[in-house]
């Protein structure tokens, strides 16, 4: 009778390459590719009346897959479920218990943040067991938008349109689009006008500077018609500029923190044009290994987070290689400390490079050029979060010409702290100017203006406005984006998210007639309770049933009136 081995099962086949180059002979890595169990399609599938029992099947796809894995399971001595470490993960693993039919004595969980030998060692010696209260909360969302998506949808079928859907909180983020829209298409545009002098110190043939009329006769100017600013132009051309007044301030522009998964989503938008979806795919990439020269290494912390909190050795391993690579005057005496959001899972970490050490130059070979632009700013923005601040000197000038005011404000680099890696912002040097000195009229430039209209949602500042209001979290925000372009509700154009005019009917029908789940408010109030869920501190049965029992009284209603 051969050796009995441990089975560890993991989600993707990469993760379980890099974990296997850790761990001995007596483990057999698998993977379950994802969810092996899910609520079956085409039907509700949730016993409303009894408990709101969920009737989970294998999904078929995953057939091959659970008959594989049963296969390796009743042959092993142990069964490690090491699926992520999120509700995802947790609800991953218990699913994998009931599909492959495992005895509890025989299965332990371990989770880790990162994988690196350090991180898979730990979480083999401390194997812990799965956490009911996670799984809770992943199956109450589940079934909610089960509740929502497969009562809802039928109705749209019938009142509206064959084929559409409804979701519940992908229904509220396309309402926060259409909201905009109808701002930004009832906007009255409002014309006004500005008054920029271009001066420079008398006597002097160079040091021209810009400076904008701000106050006359003490009130702030507020210039309607080109007719008003002529009039000021006319005056001020005969008046003499005299400099009245001369601040100047050093200000400390603090590192920024670490990257959680919505600002990496959003930076991703912004800086390196990734949609959401992507930002996540590439994360997940890195995090799970990357085939470098020694095999596959993970080369970023898990990508799902909303903590600030760094290990400590992660810190001393950062505040090794500033001085080293920057100079000592860019480390900070102590380590910068960032605060989570109220609710924040402070057992996870920020996203952060395994290894600092594995600069993006180093690991630039081996990585796809959108691969290497991620791993860059995540490494670039840890590194960042631990380096001095900034210091600019702002210097701010009040000109006096006749009753008008005109303000010019300067700001130079000093020192550039952590904006080696993130970025400073523009210089906008001043001349050297004195209190009470006479300076030189160039030019009169007064500029026409309109007042602009809300900007439309990108996906970045859709995702800041989501994580605000708290409605879905970090793992659920690239779903959303995809999910509410791929159901027609929403097109991008350009960066720019814009609802259809399917988007908009659809949204102002499920407002007028589901006003309790289409409310922002009440969509952030659900999270909070999925995350008492989790703390233990709710009933999932009835969290649902607090949920369901108006639902079904606005559904009828809708059934008659829609």
């Amino acid at each position: 009778m051969g050796k009995r081995i441990k089975v560890v099962i993991v989600e993707s086949p990469t993760k379980a390459k890099t974990i296997n180059k850790f761990l001995g002979s007596e483990y057999k890595v698998c993977s379950s590719k994802g969810h092996v169990r899910d609520l079956p399609e085409g039907k509700l599938s949730v016993d409303v009346e009894n408990g709101f029992e969920p009737q989970y099947q294998i999904i078929p796809r995953q057939e091959e897959v659970v008959k594989a894995l049963k296969k390796e399971t009743a042959k092993a001595e142990q069964v490690y479920l090491a699926p992520d470490e999120d509700r995802e993960g947790e609800a991953i693993a218990w699913h994998l218990c009931h599909a492959l039919e495992l005895p509890e004595d025989k299965v332990k969980r371990v989770v880790f943040h990162e994988i690196t030998p350090k991180a898979i060692e730990r979480a083999f010696q401390n194997p812990g067991t799965i956490d009911m209260n996670k799984v809770n909360a992943q199956q109450a969302r589940r079934i909610l938008d089960r509740l929502v998506g497969y009562q809802l949808s039928p109705l749209l079928w019938k009142k509206v349109a064959k084929g559409l859907s409804a979701g519940r909180v992908q229904s509220v983020a396309v309402r926060l689009l259409v909201e905009r829209e109808k701002e930004v298409q009832s906007f009255q545009p409002k014309e006004y006008w500005e008054i920029t002098a271009r001066l420079r110190p008398k006597g002097s043939k160079e040091n021209e500077f810009l400076a904008r009329l701000w106050k006359e006769d003490e009130k702030e100017v507020a210039l309607h018609r080109e007719a008003e600013a002529n009039r000021l132009v006319s005056l001020l051309e005969k008046s003499r500029f005299v400099v009245s007044a001369v601040n100047k301030q050093r200000r400390r522009n603090t590192s920024p923190p670490p990257f959680i998964t919505s600002q990496l989503q959003q930076q991703g938008s912004i800086q390196l044009r990734f949609s959401a979806k992507k930002t996540m795919l590439l994360a997940q990439q890195l995090y799970e290994g990357v085939e470098l020269p020694e095999g596959p290494v993970g080369l970023i912390t898990y990508m799902r987070t909303d903590s600030y909190h760094i290990a400590q050795e992660a810190l001393e391993a950062v505040r090794n290689l500033i001085p080293k690579k920057f100079g000592k005057e860019y480390l900070p005496p102590e380590p910068n400390r960032f605060p989570s959001r109220k609710g924040a899972q402070e057992a996870h970490e920020a996203i952060r490079p395994t290894y600092v050490e594995r600069t993006p130059e180093e690991v630039k070979p081996y990585l796809t050029g959108d691969q290497y632009k991620l791993y860059e700013l995540i490494w670039g923005r840890f590194v960042a979060c631990q380096m001095m601040p900034a210091l600019y000197d702002l210097t701010e000038v009040q000109i006096t010409a006749g009753s008008c005011l005109f303000r010019a404000k300067g700001r130079v680099l000093v020192f550039p702290g952590h904006t080696l890696l993130t970025g400073s912002m523009e210089e906008e040097a001043l001349p050297e100017l004195k209190e009470g000195g006479e300076l030189e009229l160039l030019k009169l430039e007064p500029s026409q203006h309109f007042t602009e209209p809300p900007p439309r949602y990108t996906e970045a500042t859709l995702i800041k406005t989501l994580e605000k209001k708290g409605i879905g979290r970090p793992s659920t925000y690239a779903p959303i984006i995809s999910t509410i372009q791929d159901r027609g509700y929403v097109k991008k154009e350009k960066s720019t998210l814009i609802p259809t005019e399917l988007g908009i009917l659809v949204t102002d029908k499920l407002v007028q007639h589901f006003p309790r789940i289409m409310d922002v408010e009440f969509t952030s109030s659900m999270e909070e309770e999925l995350d008492k869920i989790e703390e233990a501190k709710a009933d999932w049965v009835g969290v649902l049933q607090g949920f369901y029992d108006p639902f079904r009284g606005e559904l009828e209603k809708a059934t008659k009136e829609m």
